[in-house]
């Protein structure tokens, strides 16, 4: 099944997000349905993402080497939004946008900080949302107009609550073959945390 799944997309699946949108999660999701992951295992679950990161380390050298997508056809890999730009425009790529409140994010990111003692107050998140919202408003903008990218923007909370319509889209998306009931059972919203409407949880 992996083989003929991965025959039949003669493209890059990518997923991308802010930090700590749904990205792991949505990952998680896409290898339960039966479509191939490109992942190195080198970060580790731990409390913040229990079920691993989904993460491949060459993704961040995009820019400078990016002969690592020729072996990416045919599977999915996570990368967070800045490195999108980095992509060669000589392949076809399906996005997968995980987003999310910003306020959430801005403070599951600071748990996590706090939690490995690297806590930055540099930024007040007020100001930091500000950014973010900015940035986002750039790659949208910048997807939007390349040729061979298409994209999916998908809500964290839709993720949660409407599982299993979340993973028909997905299906419908990337192709029509994955394992639909098998996406839908991995969001699991004893992970959800950070609630925008109940300030900052443990």
């Amino acid at each position: 099944m992996t083989e003929d799944l991965t025959m039949k997309r003669p493209y890059v699946t990518v997923v991308s997000g802010l930090p700590r949108s749904g990205t792991s999660m949505m990952m998680q999701m896409l290898d339960a349905g039966g479509l191939p992951v490109l992942t190195d295992n080198i970060r580790k679950p731990d409390e913040d993402n229990p079920r691993g990161y989904y993460e491949f380390e060459a993704v961040k050298q995009v820019e400078s080497d990016a002969s690592w997508v020729n072996d990416a056809e045919g599977k999915a890999v996570k990368m967070v939004y800045r490195l999108l730009y980095g992509l060669p425009s000589d392949h076809e790529y399906r996005v997968v946008f995980m987003t999310r409140e910003l306020a959430e994010v801005v403070a599951s990111q600071e748990v996590m900080l706090e939690r490995h003692g690297k806590a930055d107050e540099s930024v007040d998140d007020a100001r930091l949302q500000q950014i973010y919202r900015h940035q986002l408003d750039e790659v949208k903008t910048w997807l939007a107009g390349q040729p061979n990218f298409s994209v999916l923007y998908i809500d964290y909370h839709q993720v949660l609550n409407q599982s299993r319509q979340v993973a028909e889209q997905l299906n419908t998306f990337l192709g029509e073959g994955l394992d639909v009931a098998a996406m839908a059972a991995v969001p699991d919203n004893q992970l959800y945390r950070q609630r925008a409407t109940s300030g900052r949880a443990g």
